[in-house]
């Protein structure tokens, strides 16, 4: 009777013990097999499997990700909170799993034990006997489990396959992750300190803006920063602002889920204007000139708020930042210098002057040195500006390389503190000529400043050597301005 029951409950196990259930966009099948250790595994095809001390007892359970369904992967990005939702809703969907996978167990182990019972004792009696010492059997064993169940064991998984570098992965992001939730807490305050920045204005009496200046928005390097878009939209309305200037990277990896994040370009309400960065895709430039006021130049020239804007692409697309140096863009025509030459061709070719040229990287503004008056780049995340020496002496063009807008997405959490937020306003006055340009940076040691430095342009001198002073939105000093060693106050 013994042999016979137990041979029915292994049977029945192996042949009923496995259902199907969905966690989240995740089409999961959970399996039970008899074990003397206990124990669960968590199989990813194909990069492996994760394994749980998570209980004892003689049954092992398996869950296997057979599938994603990306209908649902997708609306779980697109939807806000979305993520968040699925995230809490995972533990009851395993729950309701694993009470249908225990009840299915017993019962098929049962009518196992019964069926093998009846054709080897022919009686009806012993039959039942062996159906109840079945349900016993696993009803014990799968209480046993249950009992032992070690919540904790979660936080001390073993990887096996490709999942072997899993454990630094994971406690990167888990560190990241709360970084990001401390630094998006300050950035609502933040947003708020922003809009001092527009009262701190009247006590810079350096320069004054005439009625017919143009201001432009430069922002650089998002790289997919959520909390950049309300400072953004903040700056626009506070200082007026005419044009948002882009100059790539709004994306870390190019990817279709990515392109979601551009859709708040929309809710700015004035023209975007964008050129593709190494870390862009195709896919991203479609989904910007999607955008009902974007803009997207990619060797072309487009005039917007009455000022001409030539503009070309990074011509790499290196997400990874071990490939960068590597590729067929390091000569020829596709090269960084090579970019800038075609967009200087083109400039040329049009025979209309134009006020501002784009570039991604710095490294391709000098073959447009005395092709615009102003160039603007990022990728560097370091603020800069300078003057680029025109051809054979003739007149030259300033160069603005912007820091990361996105204060670096999430590679700017890595660290002791936060990387700012920097995006500058640029004032273009007569002839479209660059007048004076306000250096905003938000967050900073501490994450509690909001600082702004005034430059102001002398058009008496060639190159940015003097200062108008600056004003600050906190009590700090101001810092020293970007394109030299100190601030040298000059009058106007």
């Amino acid at each position: 009777m013994i042999v016979v029951t137990l041979a029915g409950v292994t049977g029945g196990t192996m042949l009923g013990g496995r259902v199907t259930g969905d966690v989240g966009p995740l089409r999961v099948q959970f399996q039970l097999s008899p074990s003397t250790n206990g124990g669960s595994e968590i199989a990813v095809p194909p990069l492996g499997s994760l394994f749980l001390d998570s209980h004892s007892g003689p049954a092992r359970l398996t869950a296997r990700l057979d599938s994603l369904d990306q209908k649902r992967a997708e609306a779980l990005i697109h939807e806000p909170g979305g993520l968040a939702a699925a995230g809490a809703s995972a533990p009851a969907d395993i729950r309701d799993a694993l009470l249908r996978l225990g009840l299915r167990t017993i019962a098929v182990s049962v009518l196992v034990t019964m069926l093998l019972a009846a054709l080897t004792f022919r009686s009806t009696r012993r039959t039942a006997w062996a159906g109840t010492l079945a349900l016993a059997v696993t009803g014990g064993a799968l209480g046993a489990a249950a009992l032992t169940v070690r919540p904790s064991a979660v936080a001390e998984p073993r990887y096996e396959g490709l999942l072997v570098n899993a454990p630094a992965l994971v406690g990167d992001a888990r560190r990241i992750a709360d970084d990001y939730t401390r630094y998006a807490d300050q950035l609502q305050r933040l947003v708020g300190n922003v809009s001092k920045l527009y009262g701190t204005m009247s006590s810079l009496p350096v320069y004054e803006a005439a009625p017919d200046t143009i201001r432009i928005l430069h922002v650089s390097d998002l790289h997919l920063n959520p909390s950049v878009w309300p400072v953004i939209k903040t700056v626009v309305e506070q200082f007026d602002i005419d044009l948002v200037i882009d100059t790539g990277d709004i994306t870390d990896w190019g990817s279709e889920p990515e392109t979601s994040y551009v859709s708040m370009i929309g809710q700015l309400k004035v023209p975007y204007v964008y050129i593709r960065g190494n870390h862009d895709s195709p896919r991203t430039a479609q989904a910007v000139a999607g955008q009902p006021n974007a803009v997207v130049l990619d060797d072309s020239i487009t005039s917007v708020s009455g000022v001409r804007i030539a503009g070309i692409g990074d011509p790499r697309f290196t997400p990874d930042k071990q490939d960068q140096e590597a590729g067929p863009w390091e000569e020829g025509p596709t090269s960084l210098p090579g970019s800038g030459l075609r967009l200087a061709d083109t400039i040329r070719a049009a025979g209309v002057p134009v006020d501002i040229a784009l570039v991604h990287d710095p490294a391709s503004a000098e073959p447009l040195a005395g092709t615009a008056p102003l160039i603007l780049a990022g990728h560097t995340h370091q603020r800069e500006v300078r003057m680029l020496p025109g051809p054979g002496g003739g007149p030259g063009s300033r160069l603005a390389v912007q820091g990361s807008t996105g204060g670096a997405g999430l590679r700017g959490l890595e660290g002791e503190e936060p990387t700012p937020l920097a995006m500058s306003v640029l004032y273009l006055g007569q002839n479209h000529r660059l007048e004076a340009y306000d250096d905003i940076r938000v967050g900073g040691t501490g994450l509690a400043q909001v600082s702004l430095n005034r430059q102001v342009i002398d058009p008496d001198v060639a190159a940015d050597t003097g200062g108008a002073g600056a004003g600050e939105a906190t009590p700090a000093a101001p810092p020293p301005s970007p394109d030299r060693p100190s601030p040298v106050p000059v009058g106007r």
